[in-house]
């Protein structure tokens, strides 16, 4: 880079960082997700405002090649792996009882019904949303996946807000986003691989099979992500917990932060090695450390181990404080600096997919949960809150937009139908957050107490 690249490249940071945090700001004060702000941000610095009001101006600071931009790109990357990094630290299922039975019943349902949905529509008109590098299979399954796909960051954040996190209502919505997600991302997981595969692109171990056929390919990503999966949570907390404590890790005594970030390094490396996506390697990163730290993997503490685990929730407040400051906000302007609104939204595809989406998800949910027993106010609130993508839906739209599976078009309607989402899900369970508070369980069915007259 010379002195002109780095100029430009800390004036768009400036401006980057100003419009995220200040439409974040504007948007949590209105009660609604900063995120949505975020990405709002990146509209109006993008192609659909900036670009149209002063596109010389956007051209100087926002170039479309150069180092500025390689750079703009590294730091997208970095804030989309400390997304799904701390994403990870919040895959806890804490249900039991009658609220893992509903549960369990709402997340098969909340996931066969749109995912079968979703491929079946794109297996009929695939070229609505596929992009130069999907195949009638992975354009299905990405389908499948955007019908499907709930966001346990926003869900969290909404209900933590709304005080309903730690209340029966709250821990099904929790179980069942983590089942769903777990499986989601191990089908993703595998479109990746399967997309790399043969494109020329390194996809890590299988390149040195070097076969391309279809069969082969699907059986080796299928295998590999599970194992990956299964391994990571099953003995990551406690391989992660080991080491932490050993004596000779003195990184983890000098800086806890710095331990867990080079974990997370090691984590994605492993990946890619292997030929996943390097979003998986975060995620799991985050879910070893967290479980870890909570001594959630079944495993009493090693010797030392203690004291590495000790001050676990001041680590993880670090970690979040610098990602919240500055790489997570840029990575969603980013975010918002792709969508072209002018040339690549179209009006009538976006509601279609909304309302199909949102109809086939919200019902499947609502009816499983009736299914299980629950009541029509706890039932509709699920629905609603399930029904929300949000980020887990715009990383989705990111990774298969970078690996060309999916279309400008479709990439547009996929983050629009996220941030609208999470407004209708925040909105809904605002209006019902007194009552689910108090729900309980009492016999064959969930009673609501104490606001009735209300109603």
């Amino acid at each position: 880079m010379t002195a002109i690249d780095t100029i430009r490249l800390l004036a768009a940071l400036a401006v980057i960082c100003a419009a995220a945090h200040g439409c974040g700001y504007l948007f949590g004060a209105l009660r609604q997700p900063p995120v949505i702000g975020e990405v709002v941000g990146g509209i109006l610095l993008g192609p659909s405002l900036l670009g149209l009001l002063a596109p010389g101006a956007r051209a100087a600071l926002f170039p479309s090649s150069g180092a500025v931009t390689s750079a703009l790109d590294a730091i997208y990357q970095l804030g989309q792996l400390l997304l799904m990094f701390l994403a990870g630290a919040e895959l806890r299922i804490r249900a039991g009882g009658r609220e893992r039975r509903t549960g369990t019943i709402v997340a098969a349902a909340g996931l066969l019904a749109p995912f079968a949905a979703g491929a079946g529509i794109a297996t009929l008109v695939p070229g609505v949303f596929s992009g130069p590098a999907g195949s009638m299979v992975t354009t299905a399954l990405v389908v499948g996946l955007a019908m499907a796909v709930a966001a346990i960051p926003v869900i969290s954040r909404i209900m933590m807000d709304l005080k309903i996190m730690d209340t029966a209502f709250g821990r099904i919505v929790l179980m069942v986003a983590v089942v769903e997600d777990v499986i989601l991302y191990v089908v993703l997981a595998v479109v990746l691989g399967l997309a790399r595969s043969g494109t020329g692109h390194p996809s890590g171990l299988w390149d040195v099979v070097g076969t391309t056929a279809v069969a082969p390919t699907a059986a080796y990503f299928t295998a590999v992500s599970l194992l990956f999966f299964a391994g990571s949570l099953t003995r990551g907390a406690r391989l992660f917990r080991r080491l932490a404590g050993h004596r000779a890790n003195i990184v983890a005594r000098q800086s806890p932060v710095a331990f867990r970030l080079i974990f997370l390094c090691v984590m994605v490396l492993l990946c890619l090695g292997l030929g996943i996506n390097a979003v998986f390697g975060a995620l799991m990163a985050g879910v070893c450390a967290a479980r870890s730290d909570q001594g959630a993997d079944g495993d009493g503490p090693a010797d030392g181990d203690g004291a590495a685990a000790e001050g676990g929730p001041a680590v993880w407040e670090a970690i979040r404080q610098f990602s919240m400051a500055f790489f997570i906000p840029v990575f969603f302007v980013l975010v918002g600096m792709r969508l072209d609104l002018v040339r690549a939204f179209d009006p009538l595809f976006f509601l279609w997919f909304l309302t199909l989406a949102c109809g086939i998800k919200t019902f499947s949910v609502w009816a499983a949960a009736r299914l299980a027993g629950e009541d029509p106010l706890f039932s509709s609130s699920l629905a609603f809150a399930l029904n929300a993508r949000g980020t887990i839906g715009i990383v989705l739209a990111g990774v298969t937009r970078q690996a060309e599976l999916i279309n400008d078009r479709f990439f547009v309607v996929l983050v629009l139908v996220s941030l609208v989402t999470c407004q209708i899900a925040g909105f809904r369970l605002s209006k019902a957050a007194d009552r689910l508070r108090t729900a309980t369980v009492t016999g064959p069915r969930r009673q609501l107490r104490g606001t009735r007259a209300g109603r």
